[in-house]
């Protein structure tokens, strides 16, 4: 490995260091609360090392959105859909998304619940980036309820973009009630809320867990 391989590995991994500390940071405190100082401070380095990967605030808020995204992607996402297709998929990403919560992976628990509020009213490039990935999201749910629909194990007439608004508020829900209040108690009526929905649409009801 040459000098330059070494300095750019280092740089790597003080970049990714810096994202994991700023993704737990804004899950509670949201994007605004982020600053390179604080930053820096914390993880014990120089701020000047922060501003050669991010020269300023906005920057860095991008980058964590799309590190937040790559993390739910890898442990929410993927692992539901890793041999499954159609309404056990769809249920497997519930479940993968409560799991999620369930071990506080983030001390905020959901990084996107609490910077959605937070940017909701907000133009510009952050907004857009969330809705987008907002989008990319619910476009998941709703092709995976087509899918399960095509193959029979949901009732045709069944409203795909209304089943998949039901489903994400629900887990949305979930995120601010298991803070307040008890959190067991939450993911446990959560769960069933959500097998509620799925088998009130199934026309192949054993493909889901029983309530």
């Amino acid at each position: 490995m040459t000098t330059a391989d070494g300095r750019r590995l280092r740089g790597n991994r003080t970049r990714e260091s810096v994202l994991d500390a700023a993704l737990d940071t804004a899950s509670i405190d949201g994007l605004n609360g982020l600053t390179l100082g604080r930053l820096a401070t914390g993880l014990g380095i120089s701020k000047s090392a922060l501003f050669t990967h991010w020269p300023d605030k906005q920057s860095l808020q991008l980058a964590v959105i799309e590190h937040a995204a790559q993390q739910w992607e890898h442990r929410v996402v993927r692992p539901a859909l890793v041999d499954r297709t159609g309404l056990a998929a769809l249920w497997a990403l519930q479940e993968s998304r409560l799991r999620f919560y369930i071990d506080a992976v983030l001390p905020g628990r959901c990084f996107f619940v609490t910077v959605h509020a937070e940017f909701d009213d907000h133009p510009g490039s952050v907004q857009d980036r969330l809705r987008t990935l907002l989008v990319e999201w619910e476009a998941l749910q709703i092709n995976l309820i087509h899918a399960a629909i095509a193959a029979g194990e949901l009732q045709p007439d069944t409203p795909a973009a209304e089943l998949a608004f039901e489903l994400d508020a629900l887990g949305q829900a979930v995120v601010t009630r298991a803070r307040l209040l008890d959190g067991e108690a939450t993911f446990a009526h959560a769960r069933h809320a959500l097998l509620a929905h799925l088998r009130h649409n199934a026309l192949e009801p054993d493909i889901l867990p029983a309530i």
